[in-house]
C-alpha cells in the first residue's frame, strides 16, 4: 500500500502505542470526532479512538490499537510500529483490508458480516482474528 503522507487529508500526531483499551491513557491516544471520507489519511503514534465511520478509500495507521465508533470500511493499520498486542474494536468491522503488526488480511469476496455487537480484531496463534468484543466478567483476553 502506497500512502500519500504529504496530501492535505493527512492528519499526523506524535506519542506512544499499544495496549488494551482500559491501558489507554491521554498522553498517547487521540480522539477523532468526525468520519474519515476516501482519500483521507490519519497517521498516530499510538492509539486512536474514532467517533465516526471508517469510509472506503480512508486510511488508519496507528502504532497502538485503533476504535472506531461506527463502521470500519477503509484500510486500517493497527500495531503499526510492530505491536502484534495492538487490536482493532469497531461497531461493525467490514474493512477493505485489515493489518496488525505484520499481519495482512481482507474480508473475502462477496462475503459481508452483520453482526450485531460490537466486533474486535487482534492477532490468536500468529492469525488475525475476528470475534465479538466480550464485556465484563466473560471477557476473554
Amino acid at each position: 500500500m502506497a500512502a500519500d503522507w504529504a496530501g492535505e487529508n493527512l492528519l499526523r500526531f506524535p506519542g506512544r502505542g499499544g495496549g488494551e483499551p482500559e491501558d489507554m491513557s491521554d498522553d498517547n491516544t487521540i480522539m477523532v470526532r468526525r468520519t474519515l471520507r476516501s482519500g483521507q489519511s490519519l497517521h498516530f503514534e499510538g492509539n486512536v479512538v474514532i467517533l465516526g465511520d471508517v469510509n472506503p478509500g480512508a486510511e488508519v495507521v496507528a502504532t497502538g490499537d485503533i476504535v472506531v465508533m461506527g463502521s470500519l470500511r477503509g484500510v486500517v493499520h493497527a500495531g503499526a510500529g510492530g505491536d502484534s498486542n495492538a487490536a482493532v474494536y469497531a461497531f461493525r468491522l467490514q474493512p477493505t483490508q485489515l493489518r496488525i503488526a505484520n499481519r495482512i488480511t481482507r474480508a473475502p469476496d462477496g462475503e459481508q458480516s452483520f453482526s450485531a455487537t460490537p466486533e474486535v480484531a487482534r492477532i490468536r496463534d500468529g492469525m488475525v482474528v475476528i470475534e465479538s468484543f466480550q464485556t465484563g466478567p466473560e471477557r476473554q483476553g
